[in-house]
């Protein structure tokens, strides 16, 4: 969970979203002796960088230790899991503003199209109205 607050920091995304990452590398490592060999070496490698607990060492630390495994196996295995556990969930499409699939429901032209709350609106040339000749 460290490790991706690391690679993929949110303040506003829950330690839940993070723990859904733990999660499925639990589940692919269930199923890979070498995938679990892989996440076990270098959770082992994490806690030795940082002189015994990564999950306790300061920001700071954790990033020059995580920074320092890049183009490692291990490094690429949890980079690449973070993408999907941290971003294709109802949790944090709700923090971001993302309300699902528009495709059941007639698609994004008239329905969601400017409903983000976190990006200032756009100036009413940027955004014509669709023309529905």
């Amino acid at each position: 969970m460290k490790m991706g607050r690391v690679l993929y920091p949110h303040k506003r995304l829950s330690d839940a979203v993070y723990a859904l990452l733990a999660k499925d590398l639990d589940a692919k490592a269930s199923g890979d002796a070498a995938t679990a060999k892989l996440l076990r070496d270098g959770i082992a490698a994490l806690n030795s960088a940082a002189g015994g607990s990564f999950a306790k060492a300061n920001d700071k630390k954790r990033y020059a230790i995580v920074k320092g495994m890049e183009g490692q196996p291990f490094f690429a295995a949890v980079r690449g899991q973070c993408v999907t556990s941290l971003y294709d969930n109802d949790m944090a499409y709700a923090t971001f503003g993302y309300p699902g699939s528009a495709w059941e429901k007639g698609g994004y032209i008239t329905r969601g199209f400017q409903d983000l709350k976190w990006l200032p609106a756009p100036s009413l040339d940027a955004s014509p109205k669709p023309y529905f000749g």
